[in-house]
């Protein structure tokens, strides 16, 4: 997919994190860590769930699918960010940025439809027990999967047709380190002011319109939480449900203010960008790991058949 004719700008120019080469070079050292433990933590997670049967349930099985997001997302940034650190130009052709701007949302997507999913799925265990397993059937756990990929897929290409509607006369930099559309904004030589309105509704949709179902499953949650009459029983409960938690409140608490805020090329821009596409892939699969139980014995299980 390509800009129209009459756009004369071929490649663009990344500013990335720093021009100095020693902090390149501590950055680079920072980032290769971060992305060799965002990879085997959700391979690790991946090889777990499928390979022990023990996590063949609903939770798990859009837990894998979580880790496998998380796998795209950062692949999708953290290798050309590496290699940026280690070049004293950094540049990205427009398709590559296009394609980019694509994945980005596409992967951002999927994770926030099924953190929704996931929420739906602890109201469904906590708030009606009993009937767990006849409402999260095989059937609708694949459902919303495939539901999560599409609405994902959807949402991404119709961004992507706003990008390649912009034109860039003259100005190359980006002020970022990635390809992401509000940093685009800045460089378009066309009006912006209806593509900035509609990426504001569809950011506000896909958002909101995850973040709503989990908020009101929390709340059903917390309510039977507090209505269950012993101390233990009320911390078991709600130990079903924090990593989930502690999830949402990392990915969308970053999401919601990368997306919402203006584009400044602050430091804070580029903070909240690395948390959300770096860091919280790389948490998630601690996260779920080190406070379950399950995971962590299911973890020893397996890898005590490979050794």
């Amino acid at each position: 997919m390509a800009l129209r004719n009459h756009s004369t700008v071929t490649d663009f120019i990344l500013t990335g994190l720093s021009d100095d080469p020693r902090i390149e070079a501590l950055l680079f050292v920072l980032f290769l860590v971060i992305y060799l433990l965002t990879l085997m933590g959700n391979l690790t997670m991946l090889l777990v769930i499928r390979a022990d049967s023990h996590l063949h349930t609903p939770m798990y099985f859009f837990l894998s699918n979580l880790s496998f997001v998380d796998l795209c997302f950062s692949c999708v940034t953290l290798p050309k960010l590496l290699k940026d650190l280690l070049s004293e130009k950094k540049t990205i052709s427009v398709e590559g940025c296009l394609a980019q701007v694509f994945f980005v949302f596409f992967s951002s997507g999927t994770e926030a439809c099924l953190l929704s999913v996931m929420a739906y799925d602890r109201y469904a265990a906590i708030c009606h027990p009993l009937l767990y397993s006849q409402v999260m059937s095989n059937q609708l756990c694949v459902r919303l999967v495939l539901i999560s990929w599409g609405l994902a897929s959807l949402n991404a290409f119709v961004i992507v047709l706003l990008a390649t509607n912009l034109d860039f006369c003259d100005a190359q930099i980006i002020h970022h380190y990635t390809c992401e559309l509000p940093a685009l904004f800045p460089l378009s030589c066309s009006d912006i002011s209806v593509t900035t309105n509609i990426l504001l509704c569809s950011s506000l949709l896909h958002g909101l319109g995850t973040f709503i179902p989990i908020f009101f499953s929390y709340a059903r949650i917390f309510s039977t939480i507090l209505s269950i009459s012993s101390t233990t029983g009320r911390s078991k409960a709600f130990s079903t449900c924090s990593s989930h938690l502690i999830a949402v409140i990392l990915f969308f608490g970053s999401g919601f203010l990368c997306y919402l805020m203006p584009p400044s090329g602050s430091s804070l821009d580029l903070l909240l960008s690395v948390q959300y596409s770096a860091v919280t892939p790389m948490l998630n699969p601690l996260i779920y790991s080190l406070k379950n139980k399950e995971v962590k014995a299911a973890v020893k299980r397996t890898l005590g058949k490979y050794l």
